[in-house]
C-alpha cells in the first residue's frame, strides 16, 4: 500500500541542482582526464587503491616507492627513462587528481541521493533510473582500472589500449548525458509540439556526437593527431587508396588500429554531423520551433569543426588538443539539452508526487 503525497517544488529544484552538480563534476573529471592523457600521466600510479589511494605520498620514502613502481613498467623504460623524481611528481599529481575527482564525483552523486531517498524526494519512476546511473558510475571506475592495466607491467604497450580508452571515455560521456537529460526532465514546463522530424534530428545529432567522441578517443589513443596533418586532403587525396585503409587483417581491425582509417572516419563523421546540424537549424528556424537551441548547436558544431582542423594542422599541441576535447564536451552538452527540450516527456510531472511505503 502506498501513500501518494505531493513533493514541495523547492525539493524538486534541489534534486535538479544536485544532478547538475554531479554532471558538472563528471565534466570536470573528463577535462582533467584529457589533460592526464595529453601529458602522458595516466600510468604514473601503478596500483588501484580505491580507498587509501585518496592520500598521496607524504614522505620522500613513499614518493620513492611510487617512483620505483613506475620504473618497472614499459612506459618508463621506453618513453621516460632518466626521469627525475621531481618530474615524476608532476605526472603523478595529474593522475592522482583525476582519480580523486572520480571518487569525489561518486560521493557527490551517492550521498545526496541517499538523503533524498530518505526524505521521499525521489519518486519511484526516477529511483530505478538513478540507481542504474550510479551502477554505471561504479562500473566506470572498474573500467578505468581495466584501461590503465593495459599499459602496465607485462604489456607490450607504452600507453593504454585505444580500445579501452575509447570505451572508458564513451561510457563516462554516456553517464554524463544520462544525468544531464534527467536533470532537464525534472523541470516542469509545457511540452513543445515540435514536428517529429525535428525531434528525431536532434536525437540523431546527440547520438552521432557520442559516436564521434568514441572515434576521437580512438584517434587520441593512437596518437593519430600527429599524422596526416593536412586538410581537406588526407594522405595526399580526399579519400586514400583502399590498400592503405584496409591493409590490416582481419579487416575490421582497421577501424580501430589503422591510424589513417580511424582519422578518416573521424573526419567524415564530423562533416556529416556539421551538415546535419546546419540542416536541422534551418528546419527549426523555418518551423519556428526550438530555433534558438538549434542555431546555437549548429554554431557550436561549426566552431568545434574549425577547432579540430586547426588542432590537426598544428599537430595537436597540448593546449589546442585539450581545448578541442573541452569543446567536444560543450557541444555534446548543448546537443543533449536541445534534444531533451524537443523530446520532453513525463518526468516533468513525476516530481510532483512520490510513493512511500505505508
Amino acid at each position: 500500500m502506498h501513500d501518494i503525497r505531493p513533493v514541495p517544488e523547492f525539493r524538486a529544484r534541489a534534486v535538479r541542482r544536485w544532478l547538475l552538480a554531479a554532471a558538472a563534476m563528471i565534466f570536470l573529471t573528463l577535462v582533467v582526464g584529457g589533460a592526464t592523457r595529453l601529458t602522458v600521466s595516466g600510468l604514473s600510479i601503478v596500483e588501484w587503491k580505491p580507498v587509501t589511494g585518496v592520500i598521496p605520498p607524504l614522505s620522500e620514502q613513499a614518493w620513492q616507492a611510487e617512483f620505483d613502481g613506475y620504473k618497472a613498467i614499459p612506459q618508463y623504460r621506453e618513453l621516460n627513462k632518466g626521469m627525475t623524481l621531481t618530474q615524476f611528481k608532476v605526472i603523478y599529481f595529474w593522475e592522482w587528481t583525476h582519480r580523486l575527482l572520480a571518487r569525489a564525483t561518486g560521493a557527490v552523486f551517492l550521498l545526496p541521493f541517499l538523503v533524498f531517498l530518505w526524505q521521499g524526494a525521489i519518486p519511484p519512476p526516477l529511483r530505478l533510473r538513478l540507481w542504474l546511473i550510479f551502477a554505471g558510475g561504479a562500473a566506470l571506475g572498474v573500467v578505468g582500472w581495466w584501461m590503465v592495466s593495459s599499459g602496465l607491467a607485462g604489456s607490450a604497450l607504452v600507453k593504454v589500449s585505444q580500445y579501452r580508452l575509447a570505451f572508458h571515455m564513451t561510457l563516462a560521456c554516456a553517464i554524463y548525458a544520462s544525468i544531464l537529460w534527467t536533470a532537464q526532465q525534472i523541470v516542469p514546463r509545457p511540452l513543445d509540439e515540435a514536428p517529429k522530424r525535428l525531434r528525431l534530428a536532434a536525437l540523431a545529432i546527440a547520438a552521432l556526437l557520442l559516436v564521434q567522441i568514441y572515434l576521437g578517443a580512438l584517434v587520441a589513443g593512437l596518437d593519430g593527431g600527429l599524422k596526416y596533418n593536412t586538410w581537406p586532403l588526407i594522405d595526399g587525396g580526399l579519400v586514400p587508396p583502399l590498400d592503405e585503409l584496409l591493409f590490416i587483417h582481419p579487416l575490421w581491425r582497421n577501424l580501430f588500429e589503422n591510424i589513417l582509417t580511424v582519422q578518416l572516419d573521424h573526419r567524415m563523421l564530423a562533416d556529416g554531423i556539421w551538415l546535419l546540424a546546419l540542416l536541422h537549424a534551418f528546419d527549426a528556424w523555418r518551423q519556428r520551433r526550438a530555433a534558438r537551441g538549434a542555431v546555437v548547436l549548429a554554431g557550436a558544431v561549426t566552431l568545434q569543426a574549425a577547432l579540430g582542423i586547426v588542432t590537426l594542422l598544428y599537430q595537436a599541441p597540448v593546449a589546442l588538443a585539450l581545448t578541442h576535447q573541452l569543446m567536444a564536451l560543450v557541444v555534446f552538452s548543448i546537443a543533449i539539452v536541445h534534444a531533451e527540450r524537443l523530446s520532453h516527456r513525463a518526468l516533468a510531472r513525476v516530481p510532483q508526487a512520490v510513493g512511500q511505503a505505508a
